[in-house]
């Protein structure tokens, strides 16, 4: 099982935001017994809470199901538990860099280091911008990019 975790600041708009869109695009791609997925935020403030209205709102609008998810601060264990950690920005990425110290992990890396076109290196947070319509467009992309990687680094085929 290939493990992949999307980090944010506090877990309610774009980890969940990504969680949600990989999900169906790894359940499309028939790979959910190959892949397991999710989010986690490097704050504590929204623990138990889910997705952001804005987050929410968006993913019904794309028929993206996000059934499921709660917002969860991320742990030392995570670190040592995924194959993929993916965060949002890079302060997010130096918060788990920083988390992960000397210990041996997976990758970790920014969403849109997956997006060799993108204008930007950190998807905005919409909880601060309000602008959900970029960060799904960019979170979409990114996605899809990421799970084009892993397909082939694990050669992996849908069932």
């Amino acid at each position: 099982m290939i493990r992949v975790l999307f980090v944010c600041l506090g877990n309610i708009c774009r980890s969940p935001m990504a969680e949600a869109i990989f999900r169906d695009l790894v359940s499309q791609e028939g790979l959910a017994t190959k892949i397991k997925v999710d989010s986690a935020g490097t704050g504590n403030w929204h623990i138990g809470k889910p997705p952001h209205e804005g987050t929410q709102e968006i993913l019904t609008r794309y028929n993206v199901p996000f059934d499921g998810i709660k917002a969860r601060q991320v742990t030392k264990d995570d670190i040592k538990e995924f194959d993929y950690i993916i965060a949002m920005d890079a302060e997010n990425l130096g918060h788990l860099r920083r988390l992960a110290g000397y210990e041996k992990t997976g990758f970790i890396g920014r969403l849109l280091d997956f997006v060799e076109e993108s204008a930007v290196a950190d998807v905005p947070d919409p909880y601060f911008t309000g602008n959900f319509d970029e960060v799904y467009e960019l979170v979409l992309n990114g996605c899809k990019n990421l799970l084009e990687v892993i397909k082939k680094e694990h050669d992996l085929k849908g069932e």
